[in-house]
Parts: structure tokens; sequence; C-alpha cells
């Protein structure tokens, strides 16, 4: 039972929940949340360690450290070599998103429909807790690839000037190409990818990119039937 806050444990896992530089100098990150522990568990991922209110640390001690409104019952600190590799046939690809939580959304709807994730540098990262937390568990199941093994056939979602949606070739395999949230697509990502538009209503605001990913998502699965 750890009852010390100066435990080296504890250290370490305030500066994995706080720490994105620290996150990606160790390989590690840290699970908040019974919910995520048993995410990990069901996929076969193992914690390195595994903290749990009043079994292996003082309550209060766990209360410190967590970062949530109601503090976590369970930490599990996990190596990101162990999560999933391996692209799939439809990928979702995502370019310079800034907000963890929408990365964790599109990763949850990846896991939904079968897809892979590809993260382009300046993307927010994936195991931050904020993502960890949207991701519901995904992150634990979804292959994270890298850029450069994303399938080369290339659909970029734009808000406004591509053909329809439904008219586009999805059919795996494919990359469905995703913008930041207010800038989108820059042309020279573009270049070379077949570029789609999802309709809204007149007058309506361009769609959230968390809720675009999901009806191209939805949409690729749909043409992959």
């Amino acid at each position: 039972m750890i009852t010390s806050r100066d435990n080296e444990t504890l250290k370490l896992v305030r500066k994995l929940l706080g720490q994105r530089k620290h996150r990606d100098e160790s390989g590690l990150f840290a699970a908040e949340g019974e919910d995520l522990v048993e995410a990990a568990r069901s996929a076969g991922i193992e914690p390195l360690h595994l903290l749990v209110a009043g079994e292996t640390v003082e309550e209060e001690l766990l209360a410190r450290v967590s970062m949530l409104p109601h503090p976590a019952r369970a930490i599990g600190v996990y190596r990101r070599a162990d999560l999933p590799t391996g692209a799939r046939e439809t990928c979702l690809a995502l370019w310079r998103l800034s907000d963890p939580g929408n990365v964790g959304t599109l990763l949850r709807t990846a896991d939904a429909f079968g897809a892979c994730i590809a993260l382009s540098e300046g993307c927010a990262d994936p195991l931050a807790p904020k993502a960890l937390r949207a991701s519901a568990g995904a992150v634990f199941r979804t292959p994270i690839v890298s850029w450069e093994d994303r399938p080369r056939r290339c659909v970029a979602l734009v808000a406004h000037g591509g053909a329809a949606l439904s008219e586009a070739d999805l059919t795996p395999p494919v990359t469905l190409l995703l913008g930041a949230e207010r800038a989108g697509l820059p042309d020279e990502r573009v270049t070379g990818c077949y570029t789609a538009t999802i309709a809204v209503a007149e007058g309506a605001e361009s769609l959230n990119v968390a809720a675009a990913g999901a009806i191209a998502l939805y949409e690729a699965a749909r043409a992959g039937a």
C-alpha cells in the first residue's frame, strides 16, 4: 500500500498525466478511471503499474494525483509499445487536429467502423488524458499508424467545393483525410486526393470535425460492405 505522496510511482503518474513531453520521452502513459483500466484488460494489455484506491494506494493520495472532477478510483500506467499496430484497409488521417477531445472521439469512431488512425505532426496527443477519456477505451483496440503507412488512395474532406461525398469511391483500401478544426486542409495536402464535401442545410455552419469523420467512416463502411 502506497502511503507517501513522495512515492516514485505517484510522481511518475503526475508527470504522465500532465506532460506530453514526458509521455513521449518515456514511452508511457497513464489512463484514469476504472472503465479505461477495464478496457485495457479486455484488450489483453497489462499495466506496468496499477493504482487502486484503498487497495494499492491510499484514497486521498490517488485523489490528489487524479485530474478528473471526481477523482479516479483506478489509474493504470501503460506502455505505448503495447498498443495495437498494423494498418487497416480504411484509415482516418488527421491533419493537425489541436483538440485532444476530437482526436479521442475519432479514435472511438474508427474503432466502431474497423478503421485505423494516422496522425500528422502537430496533432494533439492521443494519449493525453482528455483524448483517452473521449476514446472510451478505443485507444486499446484501434491501431494508430504512421503517416507514411496509411493507404495511398485518398479522399480529402473539405467544407466547400468538393464533390458530394455520396459520389466518392470509398471502397477500401482508402484514406479519409480530415483537416484541423478551424484551418481545414492546406492546398498541398489536398493535391492528389479526391475532394469530397458533406452536404449540409443552406445557411448551416460547417460540421464539427468529429461529426464529419463519423459520417465519412459510416459511408466508407457501407461502401466496403
